[in-house]
């Protein structure tokens, strides 16, 4: 009995320093104020875009909650004001699986808001379906919704630098490819539906989210404004909720132990919108607040410039 008791503290204790040594990773170690600056972070209302933004109105900027639910962006507002200290936060609405939405969010920020320093797109789902603009779900909500965001925004931007464009993508981005046929035939990254072709069409928009990020540092050269995607590490966010309950109960031991919890996870996003001295980066991918290398073709230019056109195609800025 003392044998399997030790053999079980064993294995506990092992798994408390993988949690808290391994799973944990790296903090944002900027110490940045950002007094008189403002920031744009969408899906603000849960998960780690929630955490980044309490992070940041600590730090006491002027935080615009960017969120599809009026009902849950709210609860977010008061949350985020209680956690925060602040009351620099303002919610505003922003659906990004319409095009309309998106262009009424812009307007609406641009006339009220005479800044914008910092804009993290944050938000994204995992789910198949189309957009009411006829775009498959995840490349218009992923990809297509915060390209034409970042366009709107973007003279705004040049004009209060230094600024910084986030994008959080995902390592899954190394599983992606980006179907150029089936985008230009269909406007969606796939047409299947089944759990594996999700996941798939999940992992082409996180590599859309980092060509996008590599083709607008090209554009950005010569202006005060830079740009960085990044992989958060595994999150226990609400990311999954629109799974089956099968694979949802299937993750739950992963979420426990081997899963960063939403603080841990803005971590990366923190130090990509925070860190003094990563301008020379522009365009690079970080994970684990450190910079790493990309597969090829996450660094395609022709991929990246192709994908930049097509997307100002779809949604109307071309």
């Amino acid at each position: 009995m003392s044998t399997f008791l030790l053999l079980v503290g064993a294995v506990v204790g092992i798994a408390y320093l993988f949690r808290h040594i391994v799973v944990k990773g790296k903090q944002c170690t900027s110490k940045a104020r950002l007094v008189g600056k403002t920031v744009i972070v969408t899906g603000s209302n849960t998960g780690i875009g929630k955490s980044t933004a309490i992070d940041l109105a600590k730090r006491g900027a002027r935080v615009i909650l960017a969120c599809r639910s009026v009902q849950r962006g709210q609860a977010a507002l008061e949350e985020v004001k209680r956690e925060s200290g602040s009351n620099q936060v303002v919610f505003m609405p922003l659906d990004l699986g319409s095009l309309k939405s998106v262009r009424s969010f812009a307007e609406n920020f641009l006339k009220s808001e005479p800044r914008l320093d910092l804009l993290i797109n944050n938000a994204g789902i995992f789910v198949q379906g189309r957009t009411e603009d006829g775009l498959g779900m995840m490349f218009g909500v992923n990809h297509i919704g915060h390209f034409l965001l970042t366009n709107l925004l973007l003279d705004r931007l040049k004009e209060c630098g230094p600024s910084r464009v986030v994008s959080v993508s995902s390592a899954g981005h190394n599983f992606g490819k980006i179907n150029f046929d089936c985008l230009n035939t269909h406007k969606a990254l796939g047409i299947g539906t089944s759990s594996m072709d999700v996941f798939q069409f999940y992992c082409d928009s996180k590599l859309c989210n980092v060509l996008f990020t590599h083709e607008l540092a090209k554009r950005l050269k010569g202006t005060k404004a830079t740009c960085y995607s990044l992989h958060p590490g595994a999150i226990n966010t609400e990311l999954a909720r629109n799974t089956s309950s099968v694979l949802q109960m299937l993750l739950k031991p992963m979420t426990v132990f081997f899963w960063k919890n939403t603080v841990q996870g803005s971590q990366t996003t923190l130090h990509c919108a925070l860190q003094e001295g990563i301008e020379p980066l522009n365009g690079r991918y970080f994970s684990n607040c450190t910079v790493r290398e990309l597969y090829t073709k996450a660094k395609d230019d022709a991929a990246a410039k192709k994908l930049w056109e097509l997307s100002e195609r779809l949604c109307g800025l071309a």
